[in-house]
């Protein structure tokens, strides 16, 4: 798979994703040991696996439901995202905007809420019908536990930035692609969209620098609780 990633921090190009893993990508101060990240990968499979197999009836109604609103659109929506180290990676939702979204980002570019490198509107009109009810509990964000599964994504981490996004990072922004990026993260469970980006970089620094098997699992917890008072969900 090819990309390309233009960044502030080191002025070159990556084509593809060996070079994008020489992103100027700090050095994370406190490193962890071999069995944190044995123990974590292992929690990430037996999660991702469970819930796979467990919410395929989800995975169903939804498709159904997608479908059943847009014939004509895929159920799924992929999108090139930035990883660990600049690795390029591509990842997978529920798609719930129209599928001429992207091209359309262009009209509503200035409409941003979200101060810093990302793009966030309430009443985004894009969303479909379908999209804003399965954006409200993070539904849509489900396939990416195949993003886990294939040692992509881990289930708790900074979110994998666009391309564009990267873009326009710091040289104190590009410390959250030090690690595996998440499904979840402190961003989600304190404000989600309500968070401006400035805000959710100093949330992942603090989860990079604090990282354990204890807090992920008390993340995920609290992950289920947002997820069903939707709270700075849209």
């Amino acid at each position: 798979m090819e990309g390309k990633i233009t960044g502030r921090v080191t002025n070159e190009l990556y084509t593809d994703k060996d070079e994008a893993r020489k992103l100027n990508v700090p050095a994370i101060k406190k490193k962890k040991s071999l069995s944190f990240y044995f123990l974590k990968r292992c929690l990430d499979i037996v999660i991702s696996l469970l819930g796979i197999i467990i919410l395929s009836p989800v995975f169903l109604v939804v498709a159904f439901l997608i479908k059943y609103e847009d014939r004509k659109g895929s159920v799924f929506f992929s999108q090139e995202r930035v990883g660990q180290c600049g690795q390029l990676f591509t990842m997978y939702k529920f798609r719930s905007m129209c599928t001429d979204a992207e091209e359309k980002l262009v009209e509503l570019i200035e409409l941003n809420e979200i101060e810093g490198a990302m793009f966030k509107m309430k009443d985004d009109p894009r969303v479909t019908k379908v999209g804003k009810k399965i954006r409200k509990t993070s539904i849509d964000e489900l396939p990416q536990l195949l993003n886990v599964l294939k040692g992509e994504m881990s289930l708790v981490g900074p979110r994998p930035p666009l391309q564009r996004e990267v873009a326009e990072y710091s040289q104190h922004d590009m410390q959250r692609l030090g690690v595996k990026p998440g499904c979840t993260g402190l961003w989600q469970i304190q404000g989600r969209n309500d968070v401006h980006f400035a805000d959710m970089v100093e949330l992942d620094l603090e989860y990079i620098q604090n990282q354990s098997i204890f807090n992920d699992l008390k993340i995920i917890f609290q992950t289920f609780r947002v997820m069903f008072f939707s709270k700075g969900a849209y």
